[in-house]
């Protein structure tokens, strides 16, 4: 019911399937490399780039563990549900990691000023929660394969940019 509702503003038009991968491949680099989600990520059907702050440049085999991670994460057909929460309830939710211990905590800080009241939350079976108001698709399986295209390294800003597409 709450989707027909405008909560914010949306300023784009995701490819779906891109978008959830967006998702869960930002939770993988998390519990890969301790880094935070992406904020520079540029998400299309063709091709995707997302750039992570990492403290080391990933290796051959850590890239390849990317990718074979990120299919078996779309294998699970996990489901991808909403939830509609307060400014105020999220500001202390934690997301748990699979063997229950605290994994990060959601926060305001990426929220527009003039976000809404009231925030959509997008919850990946077990693995992942973030707020978000794009479009995504209703079970990773929708997702198609992962390909990881390459990547680029910026030793000076320590930057990592992944390039993907997905393939249906």
């Amino acid at each position: 019911m709450a989707d027909e509702y405008t909560l914010n503003k949306h300023n784009k038009e995701e490819f779906p399937p891109a978008h959830t991968a967006e998702h869960l491949l930002n939770q993988l680099m998390q519990r890969m490399f301790g880094c935070e989600r992406s904020n520079n990520a540029h998400v299309e059907r063709k091709k995707s780039k997302i750039s992570y702050i990492l403290d080391h440049k990933p290796d051959r085999h850590e890239e390849r563990e990317i990718e074979q991670e990120m299919n078996a994460l779309i294998e699970r057909d996990m489901p991808v549900v909403y939830e509609y929460v307060t400014r105020a309830e999220l500001e202390g939710m934690v997301m748990e990691a699979p063997d229950g211990s605290p994994d990060s905590r959601l926060s305001l800080e990426r929220l527009p000023e003039d976000a809404s009241e009231t925030i959509r939350l997008v919850r990946i079976g077990d693995y992942d929660v973030c707020p978000c108001i794009g479009k995504h698709v209703r079970s990773t399986s929708q997702i198609g394969r992962f390909e990881l295209l390459g990547t680029n390294w910026d030793e000076m800003k320590k930057s990592f940019r992944v390039r993907f597409k997905v393939v249906q």
